[in-house]
């Protein structure tokens, strides 16, 4: 059920009471990521000045790029770091997710300093990503190293979006939660530099300035549409396997090497080991068999639920499971007109996924749904999932990862609250330390 606003501060209160085991930072957070963040003139001013969000692969909005008056998107930053406030959070970082009309609110207090509302009363204190000295840097063709290789979860992630686009396309083929195509449509539309395709030399180049000027950086994600033919000649794992082998000859042990693709054939997939990648996310989005097929009916129809499963447990006797780290799309499992109708259903058909993964010592992550409105689900469901949802997916995730005593997963960051990075959900917050 949609809340309005001026119920949103008692439903998160008696959130954080009825989930006691649950850092309340992570319920602000979930809370912040399935409904986005406004932000006051006076905000959008300071954040001029401090990293700004690069749309980095999907638009992660709750509008687009059109409907924002006042340009929110060319000012707003990556990510926002939360401390402090009237209830003490300990420093949190949440993805920005822009809604102008939001109920939380970046504004500024009285010596102008950034700060979080809700309805109108401080919850917390806000820090803004500072500039990197690399994102003054530009390649040698002129294309700046944000446009190349940003960086997310407070400079830790390089992401690499090589492929802008992806090749299931149209109503029955594309991912009805993801905008990736959309996004690069209005991205471009809107004049921002957005290279389709971007060149091993450019990634190269990119990555020379930031080994030579940062130390944050610690891992580096490939990642871009799918390929279901070919893309200059090429398959999907040459395709994305070329940057990764490039990398690390260039930058041999520099940074942590993940890519995301789809799930493989096992000696298509080995080839990303062969490059030098450490991990591999074969995400699976939605575990439900029915709402795959709904949902992700290009997946379906080229790989298929079944078979997408055994490549991702094939691809853990190459990578080993702990580097095997599908993900999957949180709030989706209840999203009109296809999905679960109570939580309770929801979570019983999610649990069975992380069981069937984590028994098998793969630790699949999450990423909390932003229901984008270029999508078919994010038109039909501007709410996003119910709050309730996202934290009993969080207290479900975190004990079948304690049940079967796995590792924190490798190329996240430190885990537990007040230390994780990961910036689009909270899986990595609720990590015992």
């Amino acid at each position: 059920m949609d809340v309005n606003t001026s119920e949103r501060r008692a439903l998160v209160e008696a959130a954080i009471a009825a989930h006691p085991s649950l850092p309340p930072e992570c319920v602000v957070k979930e809370d912040l990521l399935r409904g986005g963040v406004a932000f006051s003139p006076a905000a959008l001013r300071l954040a001029a000045r401090a990293k700004s969000k690069a749309y980095f692969i999907f638009s992660f909005d709750l509008v687009p790029l059109a409907a924002m008056e006042n340009q929110e998107h060319w000012s707003a930053p990556e990510e926002i770091w939360l401390e402090g406030g009237p209830w003490g959070f300990r420093p949190t970082i949440v993805s920005v997710r822009l809604n102008p009309d939001s109920p939380y609110c970046v504004d500024v207090d009285a010596d102008n300093a950034p700060v979080l509302k809700l309805e109108d009363e401080v919850l917390a204190g806000v820090r803004l990503p500072p500039v990197p000295e690399y994102y003054t840097k530009t390649l040698s063709n002129g294309k700046r190293v944000i446009e190349i290789a940003p960086t997310i979860e407070w400079g830790y992630l390089v992401y690499l979006t090589v492929f802008r686009v992806c090749q299931y396309f149209g109503q029955q083929e594309e991912c009805q939660f993801c905008d990736i195509n959309e996004n690069y449509r209005q991205q471009v539309k809107a004049g921002r530099p957005y290279t389709g395709v971007k060149s091993v030399a450019e990634i190269l180049e990119a990555m020379e300035i930031i080994a030579a000027t940062d130390s944050a950086s610690r891992a580096y994600t490939l990642t871009g549409g799918s390929i279901t033919s070919q893309l200059k000649g090429q398959r999907e794992a040459e395709f994305y396997a070329q940057y990764a082998a490039a990398i690390e000859a260039r930058f041999p042990g520099r940074w942590i090497g993940k890519i995301v693709a789809q799930a493989l054939p096992k000696d298509e997939a080995r080839r990303f080991k062969e490059a030098g990648a450490q991990i591999y996310h074969p995400n699976f989005e939605v575990w439900d068999a029915r709402l795959f097929s709904l949902i992700c009916p290009g997946k379906d129809r080229y790989v298929g639920r079944a078979e997408w499963h055994r490549r991702i447990l094939d691809a853990a006797e190459i990578f080993g499971p702990s580097h095997v780290i599908p993900n999957f799309v949180g709030g989706i499992e209840m999203a009109r007109p296809y999905g679960f109708a109570t939580v309770d259903e929801a979570i019983r058909s999610t649990a069975e996924g992380l069981e069937f993964f984590m028994s098998r010592g793969v630790a699949p992550r999450f990423t909390t749904w932003c229901p984008e409105p270029l999508t078919p689900l994010g038109r039909a469901n501007p709410g996003g999932a119910p709050l309730e949802y996202h934290l009993r997916l969080l207290e479900t995730w975190r004990d079948t990862h304690a049940k079967y005593k796995l590792p924190v997963p490798p190329g996240y960051g430190d885990p537990g609250a007040g230390r994780a990075v990961f910036s689009v959900s909270s899986f990595m917050d609720v990590i015992a330390q």
